[in-house]
């Protein structure tokens, strides 16, 4: 078997379906994890200094020594002081960080309780917060994050070790648990998005990598603002998680469709309809990538109907 189907093989086995997951499922993401490695890491590793600017946002350079100033350094990396003490201008030299945490928001809310084929939109946003959490503890960095729901967060600091990847991921399996025990209940909280950032904000250090994961329905100015708050000093990402018949309806037909509890039907006859439903998701989408974008923060889209990893190495490739 070559080395490409022997992968999708392995991505296929570990795959997370239905409408709930266990923490063994995220648990065996670490072996479909050890195949994707993100960009930012190849960057942080190499251990380069010298006096250009870093790539990375935040503190992601330590201050190294002191040298002549030398034709061609940057000016704003002069050291003023020891240039008037000594009478003849010197620089300041940096050392790129060796070690960048990472912070990840998950969202487990009622409105990510939803699917229409292999997974429910909160199986899939948790199976790629346990791809992103494995990558990050095989790399030897920290991590850390915010699980949240309709009414409440669960907040794990960042830390380099499995216990604390383990307490994430555990906190992860339970949410996703509570949204089968009350899958009954169908009123949704406002305004948890915004709490959840405010709990990211809360814990993450200039210069870590911070990725959020959330279907965003609950998106709001104020959600804005603690992005960019959280974009200005961190290399962030958002990752919008969403189901194939949110994007557009099925072929002309009938369908049943339930909560759970209640049952109706579903008519995809009228074109008109199908049109209109499909531009309105399109719209929401334009309007999401639109607000990142200004804020320089990249969107990655996930559906639910695809194997995650497949998607995540997509990303990766695009952001080469």
């Amino acid at each position: 078997m070559s080395r490409k189907r022997q992968l999708n093989a392995e991505q296929d086995r570990y795959r997370c379906r239905g409408a709930f997951v266990n923490l063994q499922q995220l648990l065996d993401q670490r072996h479909v994890a050890r195949n994707l490695e993100l960009d930012y890491h190849s960057r942080t590793r190499l251990g380069m200094s010298g006096t250009h600017i870093s790539k990375i946002k935040g503190r992601g350079v330590d201050f190294e020594e002191h040298r002549v100033y030398q034709p061609g350094d940057d000016i704003r990396t002069i050291d003023w002081r020891v240039t008037a003490r000594i009478g003849r201008p010197f620089t300041k030299v940096f050392r790129e960080e060796r070690e960048r945490p990472v912070i990840i928001g998950v969202d487990q809310s009622r409105n990510l309780y939803f699917g229409s084929q292999v997974a429910f939109k909160s199986v899939i946003a948790a199976e790629a917060a346990a791809i992103l959490c494995w990558t990050t503890v095989d790399n030897g960095d920290r991590v850390g994050g915010v699980v949240f729901g309709d009414s409440t967060q669960d907040l794990v600091k960042p830390r380099r070790s499995k216990r604390s990847a383990l307490r994430f991921l555990n906190s992860v399996a339970n949410y996703s648990q509570q949204l089968v025990q009350h899958h009954g209940n169908t009123d949704s909280g406002h305004g948890y998005l915004k709490s959840a950032l405010e709990q990211m904000c809360r814990i993450t250090k200039p210069g870590s990598n911070v990725y959020l994961i959330s279907d965003f329905s609950d998106y709001s100015a104020e959600c804005q603002q603690y992005i960019q708050q959280l974009a200005m000093h961190n290399s962030m990402t958002c990752v919008l998680v969403y189901d194939a018949l949110e994007e557009q309806l099925p072929r002309p037909g009938q369908y049943s469709i339930t909560d759970g509890q209640r049952r109706s039907i579903l008519d995809t006859h009228q074109s008109a309809v199908r049109e209109l439903y499909q531009q309105d998701f399109a719209q929401r989408l334009r309007g999401l990538t639109d607000a990142f974008a200004a804020m320089q923060v990249p969107l990655l889209t996930i559906r639910t109907n695809q194997i995650v990893m497949e998607q995540l190495e997509t990303w990766k490739q695009k952001t080469r």
